[in-house]
């Protein structure tokens, strides 16, 4: 049910008043969620019911530092607000503190003021939070203070720069700090879930953090070109371009944006190997809905890599698109390890082969 739901919420124009009319507390969680969400909203639908609501409040908190980061144009009052929001989960001895208000925004559109709404209504996430237990909380807690220090050194980070991320170490850092502390967190709470110790080691953590570069570079190179005209750019090779529209017909602009997305690409998909091992190290049973959404996380990124190799000019490769397609080849990894290991086999041999390959 939760998983139609999402497929036919729509992104673009939330019903804003049915959404602020929501009084229920885990009800507000899940008719939030598709609008706070993209790919990951059907993933964690996909999930099992205990694993489920912590990953879905977990990712609404993540959603409403996004949205400070995203929506305070004052760097001294973005990054207070991060540091404050991190700091009301400090003891969490069962209540939390008001989140912090958001006065001032750049607002642009319904999605937009959506994140707003889920801002406000943070009470009713809380509420769903308090009801874990004192091992979830702890892993929901961790993630989210995790994330706020790192916005506000990508918010630092970006502006000391005037807008650009210089080397491939702080860009690697700054997909360590939106993504792969997100993986880190869904490892920590399968493993819970499991009744195992929630702690990685070392390399599996090196490993969760490298999964998560790969997926952020997804929206990275995603959004070359919007990231420019706002005046930000994760490669020096634009640096000179801040604050220009790639659309006006400049060959030579596009032709730069083209081959930074390319690069970033190629950067993405040499990260792939580490998506099986994570998989590996989570050691799901012999039927899992948890591995197939594993699955699915990863099939909604090769579907996205294969557009970015066509825009980036770049041989892709076959694999399903539609939604029909990408449910019918994830559904039968819940019963089969043998058929999720060929997918994610399938996936990482063309990542692989995709990224090496010579274009010249």
């Amino acid at each position: 049910m939760l998983i139609v739901r999402d497929l036919y919420a729509s992104r673009e124009r939330p019903d804003l008043q049915a959404l602020e009319a929501i009084e229920d507390a885990e009800a507000f969680v899940w008719a939030i969620l598709p609008h706070a969400a993209r790919t990951f909203s059907a993933c964690i639908a996909l999930l099992p019911a205990r694993s489920a609501l912590p990953a879905a409040v977990a990712y609404l908190y993540c959603r409403m530092l996004d949205t400070y980061e995203d929506l305070v144009p004052d760097r001294v009052a973005r990054e207070e607000a991060l540091r404050c929001f991190g700091a009301r989960f400090d003891g969490c001895d069962g209540r939390l503190g008001p989140a912090p208000e958001i006065h001032v925004s750049s607002d642009r559109d319904d999605r937009d003021r959506a994140h707003l709404l889920l801002v406000r209504r943070a009470p009713l996430v809380d509420r769903v939070f308090l009801s874990f237990g004192e091992g979830t909380r702890r892993v929901v807690r961790d993630l989210v203070q995790d994330m706020a220090d790192g916005m506000r050194w990508s918010s630092a980070s970006f502006e000391e720069a005037g807008g650009v991320l210089h080397g491939d170490d702080r860009l690697s850092t700054y997909c360590r700090h939106v993504l792969g502390n997100p993986v880190v967190f869904s490892v920590r709470l399968m493993r819970l879930q499991q009744g195992v110790p929630a702690e990685l080691t070392a390399s599996e953590r090196e490993d969760a953090m490298r999964v998560g570069e790969m997926v952020q570079l997804a929206n990275i190179t995603r959004d070359v070109e919007k990231d420019l005209r706002r005046g930000i750019t994760y490669d020096t090779a634009l640096q000179h371009d801040l604050g220009r529209d790639a659309a006006n017909g400049d060959r030579a602009l596009m032709e730069r944006c083209r081959a930074v997305r390319e690069r970033l690409l190629r950067m993405a998909l040499l990260r792939a190997p580490s998506y099986a091992r994570i998989i590996d190290a989570l050691r799901f049973p012999r039927w899992s809905v948890a591995r197939a959404s594993a699955v699915l996380m990863l099939l909604f990124t090769e579907r996205y890599f294969r557009g970015c190799a066509r825009r980036a000019g770049l041989a892709t490769w076959q694999g399903p698109n539609s939604i029909f397609g990408l449910f019918t080849r994830t559904l039968p990894t819940t019963f089969s390890e043998r058929r999720a290991k060929h997918e994610i086999t399938r996936v990482e041999a063309a990542f692989l082969l995709a990224a090496r390959q010579d274009y010249a």
